[in-house]
């Protein structure tokens, strides 16, 4: 494992080099419109846990406005996803800065991916063995249904993946995730209306075992 962990670094340092080379033109047209659509800040900064449970900021094109509403408070996310931001996540498209961490280091082409700073505590023991490999751009849980499935099946296949990491199996992964994106598979644009944040539906499930 040590040693395929190894190579899978230069493979993805190259992969995504090369990719962000060839990529350029339209790295470059939907950073000038989001230049324009958001007011000047085309990219999205958020901390994300990774290798290890490190924290690291990735980076996206981003989807939503900063619309306010009467009190100078951020309207609901559902609200501030225009057009061209669902555009953005249908296609996929609002994912290819991430090249960037892998090249850094931070990501990988695939493995599970980087959930939110304040997940960690939730985790089962058996959970935060997600974190024993590079978060990646696209995952097992990914090619399985990604925002259709609940919590406890994508934490299984992070899971899953981590046990069985193999080249044999990225390369299937990496497959399907092109297929997916091309078909527009399993893509929900409106996250936030299918699922609540993982904390919350970890604190609910505690609630109603209680019950």
């Amino acid at each position: 494992m040590l040693s395929y962990i190894f190579f899978k670094r230069i493979g993805d340092f190259l992969s995504a080099s090369l990719g962000l080379i060839i990529l350029i033109p339209i790295i470059g047209t939907v950073t000038i419109v989001s230049l324009f659509i958001y007011d000047g800040q085309p990219f999205f900064f958020q901390k994300r846990a990774g290798f290890k449970e490190k924290a690291f900021w990735i980076v996206k094109f981003k989807t939503m406005t900063n619309a306010l509403d009467k009190n100078g408070e951020l309207l609901s996310d559902a609200d501030r996803l225009n057009k061209w931001g669902s555009f953005l996540r249908k296609s996929s498209l609002d994912e290819i800065p991430q090249l960037f961490n892998v090249v850094k280091g931070d990501m990988s082409i695939i493995g599970p991916r980087p959930l939110m700073i304040n997940y960690l505590p939730y985790y089962s023991s058996e959970e935060k063995k997600r974190h024993e490999v590079l978060p990646g751009i696209t995952g097992l849980a990914q090619i399985n249904g990604r925002n259709t499935i609940d919590w406890d099946n994508k934490l299984k296949y992070d899971c899953q993946y981590v046990k069985n990491l193999s080249f044999i199996n990225d390369l299937k992964i990496l497959w399907k995730t092109v297929i997916n994106v091309i078909s527009s598979k399993d893509v929900i644009i409106d996250t936030y209306t299918v699922e609540p944040d993982f904390d919350e539906y970890r604190k609910e499930q505690k609630k109603n075992e209680k019950v």
